[in-house]
C-alpha cells in the first residue's frame, strides 16, 4: 500500500512530504518545484498493545513513543497538477502517471486562497474551485484511459461471451483498479461517461484533503465552508508540524507525531524559536488538536484503505519473538485478513508450513482462515 501526496503547484505538498518523513526535498515558492516524484517512508500512529499487556516492547520494524507504535508506511509526492494535465498541460502526464501506483491519495490543499490552481498568487481565490480542479484532472486521465481501449474490450465481450467488468478489469489493472470496483461501477455508469470514471476514482484511489496553512487567518475563515462540503477533509500545518519534528530532533522538544502537545526539554531556545512554539500551541495545537498532517496519514491507512495492525509473536506466553523482544514487529493488513494472510505477510515460507496460529491473548488456537482483529497478537504455528 503507498499513499500519493498530491496537489496543485505551491500548495505545500512537499512541506508536507517532509514533516512526514523528515526528508530533504526542494522546497521553494514556485510553480513545478517537485520535477521526479520523492519517494518516502512516513509513520503512521496506533496504540500499542504493551501498556495493556503490561510489558515492556522492544520494536524491530517500527518504534514505540510513550505507548504510540509508529509503523513505517511509503509515501510519493508526484508532481504538481494544473487544470488540462490530462491534456500534457503543465507536468499533468508525468503527474498522473505517477499516480498509478498509489492506494489512496492525500490533497494537500492551500486553504488560504493565496494561490490559484496554476500555482501563482491570487488573493481571495476560493480554494473549493481547486478541489474540483484535481477531481476533474484524475476523472478525466481514467475516462481517457478506458475510452481508448473500450471498443476492442466490448467487441471481446460480445464475440466470447466473456464478462465486461472482467475484460476492462484487466485494461485497468495498471491503475490499481480492481474487478469488484469496476462491475460496482458498471451497475451505476455506462464506461463511455466521465461517472464511470469518477465512480472509479473514488473507489480505486480515495482522496483525503489536507487543508493547509490552517495556521494563517484566510485558511481559518474559508476551513468551515470547505468543512460543510466535504466529508474527508483535515485542517492541517505542514509547516508547524515540520517545525515541531526539526525541533524534537535537535533536541529542543519532545513531540510524538499527531498529539496536542509538546515539551520544551532544552535550555537552549532563543526568543524567536520560544515565540514560534508559543505560536503552534496556540493557533494549532490548542485550535484543532494537532497539526492535522499524522491525522491525515491514518486517516487514509485506517479509514480510506481499511487496514488493521496485528502483531506476530513467537512466544504467545511473552508475546515475543524467539530472542525475547516483545512485540517485535507491528503489521499491517487489510480489514478482513485471515491468519494465513499474516502468515504470507511475515515470509511465504511460513504460510506454506503453516498449521494453525494462536491467539497470545487468550492461549486459544485459531484457524488458518480465522479473520484477525486490529491490535491482535498471534503466533503462527509452522
Amino acid at each position: 500500500m503507498l499513499a500519493g501526496i498530491v496537489g496543485v503547484p505551491n500548495s505545500g505538498k512537499s512541506t508536507f512530504f517532509k514533516a512526514l518523513t523528515l526528508k530533504d526535498v526542494e522546497i521553494a515558492d514556485y510553480p513545478f518545484t517537485t520535477i521526479k516524484p520523492n519517494e518516502g517512508v512516513g509513520f503512521v500512529t496506533a496504540k500499542c498493545p504493551c501498556s495493556e499487556l503490561g510489558i515492556k516492547c522492544m520494536p524491530k520494524n517500527s518504534e514505540c513513543r510513550n505507548g504510540i507504535r509508529m509503523i513505517p508506511v511509503k509515501l510519493l509526492d508526484v508532481a504538481g497538477l494544473v487544470e488540462g494535465a490530462h491534456m500534457g498541460k503543465g507536468m499533468g502526464n508525468q503527474f498522473l502517471d505517477d499516480l498509478r501506483q498509489a492506494s489512496a491519495l492525500i490533497h494537500v490543499l492551500d486553504c488560504s486562497g493565496k494561490t490559484n490552481s496554476d500555482g501563482k498568487p491570487a488573493a481571495g481565490w476560493d480554494p473549493d474551485r481547486t478541489v474540483h480542479i484535481l477531481e476533474n484532472e484524475i476523472d478525466y486521465w481514467i475516462h481517457g484511459i478506458v475510452l481508448k481501449g473500450y471498443g476492442k474490450v466490448k467487441t471481446i465481450s460480445r464475440m466470447e461471451k466473456k464478462p465486461l467488468h472482467t475484460l476492462l478489469a484487466q485494461q485497468l489493472s495498471g491503475l490499481g483498479i480492481k474487478e469488484d470496483e469496476v462491475k460496482h461501477a458498471l451497475e451505476k455508469f455506462s464506461p463511455e461517461t466521465i461517472e464511470f470514471a469518477s465512480h472509479l476514482r473514488k473507489l480505486s484511489k480515495p482522496i483525503i484533503i489536507a487543508a493547509n496553512k490552517i495556521d494563517l487567518p484566510e485558511s481559518r475563515e474559508n476551513f468551515p465552508k470547505l468543512e460543510k462540503e466535504y466529508k474527508n477533509i483535515i485542517p492541517c500545518s505542514a509547516e508547524c508540524e515540520l517545525a515541531l519534528k526539526e525541533a524534537a530532533q535537535h533536541g529542543l522538544v519532545e513531540y510524538t507525531p499527531g498529539e496536542d502537545k509538546f515539551k520544551i526539554v532544552s535550555e537552549n531556545l532563543n526568543e524567536k524559536q520560544r515565540k514560534a512554539l508559543e505560536f503552534i500551541q496556540k493557533n494549532v495545537l490548542e485550535s484543532y488538536g494537532s497539526t492535522g498532517v499524522e491525522t491525515c496519514l491514518n486517516k487514509a491507512f485506517f479509514e480510506m484503505l481499511d487496514m488493521i495492525v496485528v502483531y506476530p509473536v513467537e512466544n504467545e506466553h511473552h508475546f515475543s519473538d524467539k530472542n525475547g523482544n516483545a512485540l517485535p514487529d507491528a503489521i499491517l493488513l487489510k480489514q478482513g485478513s485471515t491468519t494465513l494472510d499474516l502468515a504470507r505477510a511475515v515470509h511465504t515460507e511460513i504460510a506454506d508450513r503453516m498449521i494453525c496460529g494462536i491467539d497470545a491473548r487468550t492461549k486459544m488456537k485459531i484457524g488458518k482462515e480465522h479473520v484477525l482483529k486490529d491490535r491482535d497478537v498471534v503466533r503462527i504455528v509452522v
